[in-house]
């Protein structure tokens, strides 16, 4: 399989290695896939990593787990962190980016009164998880209103004009969920900070797909799964902690490793498969000899092709679609009345995965229904073509 840059290719969208690519992914070939940032997809070569891993481990279990697992942990851990651009010893393992936010809120000494602020486009688990630890200490959570298509400058001072003395802890997404809506976090996580809030940034989708270097976001605490963008195993994330944080986070279950702090701590809770774990680093090593740069373009300007191609299938016009130009999901706004809830959003995307064989997500956000399209190196235009075409039809 070819692998050269981008700029060498014919097109930035699907160069003649392109097809060869999409192979890659063991998915249905029957069904269009545009809903990576749901639960992503494995390549195989990861998946047949995973199951080395959990061979070796099924050959002799009592060797795996009492000599061996630590070392390979630690070297998965070390590979992971230089992804991120930090040292192992600021990440740790955890089964996914809402796991990471129920640690961090469990070991936040809240009192009554205190306050979490989230923004009204926080994916629904981590607004489920802080209402709980809000509710277990007498705080309360804040949200603040954040315009679907505003600029940098009037998300912070949405965010800012919420916080106040109270105001402890805010959780703030890199790349939102519903609303694939990126933050301004270079300005606005040292502004919460200088107002004495510690900030937790959900980058659940944002690993992987953006260039993510947490030590230089300054964040006091980061989290995002490996198994979206980054292609790795299911129930792959990593939790990064700023070093006054470490000695008080702990994982939610405590275990043997407990005396070891941050972030042996996490890697041991009882006996368990994490080979998961263990097969990330070639998931992170596929993506390199990918070229993550050329991959990252690639998805982008696929979801933004597929973005427009969706949209003239439902009479829209480009001016009013929302659009982030570095993110690799982008959405469609559905017709008024539709998918204006959890509920109904669900449904439709049951229907249209059932009768049109198209896997899509599609949110809503403040009553509004959209269609959010993600795009992976197994997409092409075609795949996004055919959802244009039976997409009117199923509204």
């Amino acid at each position: 399989m070819s692998t050269r840059p981008l700029t060498e290719q014919p097109n930035p969208l699907w160069g003649e290695d392109w097809p060869q690519v999409r192979e890659l992914w063991p998915l249905e070939s029957t069904v269009v896939h545009l809903n990576h940032g749901a639960f992503g997809a494995v390549p195989t070569v990861v998946l047949q990593e995973q199951q080395s891993w959990r061979a070796r481990m099924e050959s002799n279990p009592v060797r795996f787990f009492l000599r061996e697992l630590s070392q390979a942990l630690g070297q998965a851990r070390a590979e992971v962190a230089r992804f991120f651009a930090t040292d192992s010893d600021s990440i740790a393992f955890v089964r996914n980016a809402t796991t990471a936010v129920s640690t961090v809120l469990a070991t936040r000494r809240l009192q009554p009164g205190d306050e979490i602020l989230l923004t009204d486009h926080a994916y629904g688990a981590v607004l489920i998880a802080a209402r709980r630890w809000a509710a277990l200490s007498g705080a309360r959570v804040v949200i603040a209103p954040v315009p679907l298509q505003g600029g940098d400058d009037e998300v912070s001072e949405a965010v800012l004009g919420c916080v106040n003395g109270r105001t402890k802890l805010a959780i703030i997404d890199q790349v939102s969920s519903p609303t694939a809506r990126r933050m301004p976090l270079v300005s606005l996580v040292p502004a919460l900070q200088e107002r004495g809030v510690l900030v937790m940034v959900d980058g659940a989708h944002a690993a992987g797909m953006l260039a993510v270097e947490p030590d230089r976001l300054g964040t006091d605490f980061w989290t995002g799964n490996l198994h979206k963008w980054c292609c790795a195993p299911r129930g792959t994330a990593v939790l990064h902690v700023a070093a006054p944080h470490r000695a008080s986070v702990r994982p939610l279950v405590a275990s043997w490793a407990e005396p070891d702090g941050f972030p042996e701590a996490f890697s041991v809770v009882g006996s368990d498969d994490l080979t998961a774990w263990l097969a990330a680093p070639r998931a992170l090593r596929l993506l390199d000899q990918l070229d993550l740069a050329r991959l990252r373009r690639h998805n982008v300007e696929l979801a933004v092709l597929g973005q427009h191609t969706v949209a003239e299938a439902l009479g829209l016009e480009r001016s009013a679609l929302p659009r982030d130009p570095a993110v690799s999901m982008q959405l469609v706004p559905l017709p008024a009345g539709l998918a204006t809830d959890p509920a109904a959003a669900a449904a439709l995307q049951a229907r249209i995965g059932e009768q049109a064989a198209v896997e899509v997500g599609v949110t809503t956000w403040n009553g509004q229904g959209f269609v959010r399209l993600s795009a992976q190196a197994y997409n092409a235009p075609s795949d996004y073509e055919r959802l244009a075409a039976h997409l009117p039809s199923l509204l």
